[in-house]
């Protein structure tokens, strides 16, 4: 069973409809922490400011829950945002999951809009999360805050800066861009997640 968890975070919807085309088996919309616990597969979605997301899964008492899952979790968007150590965005303290920081995009090219929206490339990417996927691939962005390159990242992409695209540690990972939003690229990710 996969969990999403509920926790006020926006995209839920979409994710859970993604999982559904691939046939991904028992999908449950839950905040109940024994659900949460005993899924083989944990999504963290999120949209939107990711203090409030954060300041949401504190108030639905499931943030220590979370950092001691020991299935795989796949936090998306805001959703592995909050898994780092803190963000600039709102200045809070993630759940210091990921050993990286949360930056807001300050471009000095104009032409490179905030928020960062559409289609980019993948680059530098590792792990079983991309395999069998081609190098560049692309996904689809829609964010104005980025977490730094560290040693969790797994793959890159760049809009003035270089930045993580994807973060994994241990059997946590976390995606930038959406992908339930991702074409096949995304939906072969997916797949990838559910085989881990």
């Amino acid at each position: 069973m996969i969990a999403v968890i509920e926790y006020d975070a926006g995209n839920i919807r979409s994710v859970i409809h993604a999982l559904e085309r691939l046939d991904a088996g028992d999908v449950c919309l839950t905040s109940d922490p024994a659900v949460i616990r005993e899924a083989g597969r944990v999504i963290l979605p999120g949209v939107g400011d990711a203090s409030v997301v954060l300041e949401s899964l504190r108030r639905a008492g499931l943030a220590d829950l979370v950092c001691g899952l020991t299935q795989p979790v796949l936090g998306i968007c805001a959703g592995m945002q909050i898994l780092c150590s803190h963000t600039e965005e709102g200045d809070a303290d993630g759940l210091g999951i990921f050993r990286t920081r949360v930056r807001r995009f300050r471009p000095e090219d104009p032409s490179l809009k905030v928020p960062h929206m559409g289609w980019n490339e993948l680059r530098s990417m590792k792990g079983p999360l991309f395999e069998g996927l081609p190098e560049p691939s692309y996904t689809y962005f829609v964010h104005s805050f980025y977490a730094e390159p560290c040693e969790d990242t797994i793959a890159l992409c760049t809009h003035g800066v270089p930045f993580s695209a994807a973060l994994r540690r241990g059997n946590f990972f976390g995606t930038q861009f959406h992908p339930e939003k991702s074409g096949p690229a995304g939906a072969a990710i997916l797949a990838n997640f559910l085989k881990i």
